[in-house]
């Protein structure tokens, strides 16, 4: 449980930001879920339900999803199945429960980069960037790649592109943390594999990703892309799975994804 030695709910991101940034142990309260697995002594809470960060729109191109926007209204989205089929449904239906699903927001798992996230890999491996108050949009996998530095995330986009995408995961339980989880895409003849749940944060096997890409979809290549897939990127060992039972647990999910968008 986490204590609160002050709770503010700003009327706008400047002043959340200027909050946030006052004091070292000041932190956003998103739906704070996570925050109440562990113990920590945060000096102001900075809740957000006054920013209209909460809501699910399209245009054109993209579909803007503010950081406030909870799992479960990602689950029963008309506007997320029409453009993305049922990646980030898939990604989400299996965490805990409703009751849960309805108060975990986005933008706070988004930017703790947990490793254990499933939405994460989904989002990875469509066209997503996310917006950071003092930085700007950028690709979600060049904010995965840097470090923390404390800010504040607002709203995500995906590209409105017609990518095929699968998501799998494998779990002791159904409504468990994920022991290891995979996303694979592919957009005319361009691929992109993700793994997750390392448990290090989702990354994409980019080596394994032009290899599929550049050659003729045979039953071998895929073999090959797969083991490219697992051998580039890193396993490792905690309470839930060894590496050794990852890595083989990969390769099943990687070619089952794979076959899933071809």
């Amino acid at each position: 449980m986490f204590t609160l030695t002050d709770i503010v709910q700003p009327t706008t991101i400047e002043e959340a930001y200027a909050i946030l940034m006052k004091r070292k142990n000041n932190q956003i309260i998103g739906g704070s879920d996570f925050l109440r697995m562990g113990k920590k002594r945060i000096g102001t809470g900075i809740e957000l339900s006054n920013l209209n960060l909460d809501y699910i729109k399209e245009d054109e191109d993209y579909v803007e999803i503010g950081a406030m926007t909870t799992f479960r209204e990602l689950e029963t989205s008309d506007i997320i199945k029409n453009n993305f089929g049922d990646i980030l449904n898939h990604s989400v239906r299996d965490i805990i429960g409703v009751q849960f699903r309805s108060v975990v927001t986005v933008g706070a798992t988004v930017f703790s980069k947990y490793g254990f996230s499933d939405l994460i890999i989904a989002l990875l491996c469509l066209d997503t960037e996310v917006e950071i108050f003092s930085k700007g949009r950028m690709t979600l996998d060049k904010f995965l790649d840097k470090g923390y530095e404390k800010d504040l995330l607002t709203k995500i986009y995906i590209k409105k592109n017609n990518k095929k995408a699968s998501y799998k995961s494998l779990r002791n339980a159904k409504s468990d943390y994920p022991i290891v989880n995979v996303a694979v895409s592919k957009l005319d003849n361009i691929f992109k594999i993700c793994i997750g749940a390392r448990p290090q944060v989702a990354k994409e096997a980019k080596n394994a990703s032009e290899f599929l890409s550049n050659n003729n979809i045979t039953d071998e290549n895929i073999d090959k892309a797969v083991q490219i897939a697992v051998d580039e990127l890193s396993f490792g060992t905690n309470m839930k799975a060894s590496k050794e039972y990852r890595y083989a647990m990969a390769r099943v999910l990687i070619k089952r994804a794979i076959m899933e968008v071809i």
